[in-house]
């Protein structure tokens, strides 16, 4: 079987230099951009950059001319889909040290308006004399400062608060002592933090064949996502005219304030996991759409959602219990098998930022105790006594000692407070625990 190919060379300006090839922004911000082109006059190519050299995914990109397919498999208003879209707007993918001189001529274009980037979380940081992202950005950024062009919105995908903002000023460090870039970059170019939400699962293995012989072709880049798809932008309102995500019928959000979604993202989704897998695997279930279908811990998540997470969170009424549906949703996803230990990972910190600031707000709101985000913290305390775990080596060593349940929740290092604080909650969690 061939490898997808065009049909005709991509005819269309690059107006996006996307900093990073992997799976994930592929699945959403380049099957944004097609949506984009294909239902509004947007009218842009992507041109991929490769963060750093190494890995194939860019050659591989490079031999089927930019095309991959993106599969959207899971359950949409309660239906089982499994759709496949072909990806026509990359262009290319350059190498940083190979193609730099490409890359720059990009920067230098009058057709360049965004830049993209999902580099990790560690990807976006200052290190004095290393070329990191924000280094190859902040030379691209004196190159076109020489031009007089207007400057360029970035949109960063990394998963850390305030990601634009962030690498802003890792940029303006590296351009320490150039003035004219600085300027530039201070009074042109637009930063926007974002808020990216949809699971990627990656390139199908066990399914490759089967999709291979349905599209007619060998993609060696096909990436299978979730159908879900929120995007959270803050920024001015002129960057809403020059993406329109409303008339490609896009969930994106233009928003001079990012908190409440991401507090929303944290608590519903975050902290709906956190909540429940450990009491999950305790009871012998492996995976999440096992949990969610479970009759006692799929009536758990719909109370820690709807009862406990929803009042905590300041949007309107439909659209938090429209978001809370869809998490319960994407939780059943039958081909995600997302197993529930491999959420368990670090459990301590997850407890201490998804599931503490939500039961604060609980008590200030009603008054009392949240009786299912109080039993998380039951089964957190259960799991580490009598299952392995993943965690740091702190915690390791501390649990490996059998504190009691007053040392636990008294570790101020933990969770930032001592819960033993907190009325009643002591008690409720010895009433929780499997051997009380």
């Amino acid at each position: 079987m061939e490898l997808i190919k065009r049909n005709n060379p991509l005819a269309r300006p690059v107006r996006v230099l996307q900093f990073g090839e992997g799976n994930f922004i592929r699945a959403f911000m380049d099957w944004m951009v097609d949506r984009l082109n294909r239902l509004t006059d947007f009218n842009g190519a992507v041109r991929i950059v490769k963060p750093r050299s190494g890995g194939t995914a860019c050659q591989k990109l490079n031999v089927q001319d930019g095309l991959c397919h993106v599969v959207l498999r899971g359950i949409e208003d309660g239906k089982v889909i499994e759709t496949p879209e072909l990806i026509e707007c990359v262009k290319d993918c350059l190498d940083p040290i190979d193609d730099w001189d490409k890359i720059v001529k990009t920067a230098r274009s009058p057709e360049l308006r965004f830049v993209f980037s999902n580099t990790t979380e560690a990807g976006i940081e200052y290190r004095a004399g290393a070329d990191t992202f924000p280094a190859k950005v902040a030379r691209l950024l004196a190159e076109r400062a020489k031009t007089g062009l207007p400057g360029l919105v970035f949109l960063p995908c990394e998963l850390i608060e305030n990601n634009g903002g962030t690498l802003r000023d890792c940029i303006l460090k590296y351009l320490e002592g150039d003035s004219t870039a600085t300027e530039y970059v201070l009074r042109e170019c637009i930063f926007c933090n974002t808020l990216v939400d949809r699971i990627v699962a990656g390139f199908p293995k066990n399914d490759a064949e089967r999709y291979f012989k349905t599209l007619g072709v060998e993609d060696q880049m096909l990436v299978c996502g979730e159908p879900f798809f929120f995007l959270a932008i803050e920024a001015p309102a002129d960057i809403q005219k020059e993406l329109p995500t409303a008339a490609a019928g896009l969930n994106v959000v233009f928003t001079q304030d990012l908190s409440p979604y991401r507090t929303r993202k944290v608590r519903f989704l975050n902290g709906a996991h956190t909540s429940s897998v450990l009491g999950a695997h305790l009871a012998g279930l492996t995976f999440v759409d096992e949990m969610v279908r479970d009759k006692t811990f799929g009536a758990f998540l719909r109370k820690v959602l709807f009862e406990e997470v929803l009042p905590t969170i300041a949007l309107s009424e439909a659209e938090k219990r429209a978001y809370a549906e869809s998490v319960l949703e994407r939780f059943a996803n039958p081909y995600a098998e997302h197993r529930l230990l491999s959420i368990a990972l670090n459990s301590t910190s997850k407890w201490r930022v998804r599931v503490l600031p939500t039961l604060l707000d609980y008590i200030k709101i009603f008054g009392k105790l949240p009786p299912c985000l109080t039993q998380s913290m039951a089964f957190l305390v259960d799991f580490y006594r009598t299952c392995e775990f993943q965690d740091t080596p702190e915690v390791a060593e501390f649990f490996a000692r059998k504190p009691t349940l007053h040392e636990i929740l008294s570790n101020t290092d933990f969770w930032g407070m001592d819960l033993t604080q907190i009325d009643g909650f002591e008690t409720e969690i010895k009433k929780g625990l499997r051997d009380s």
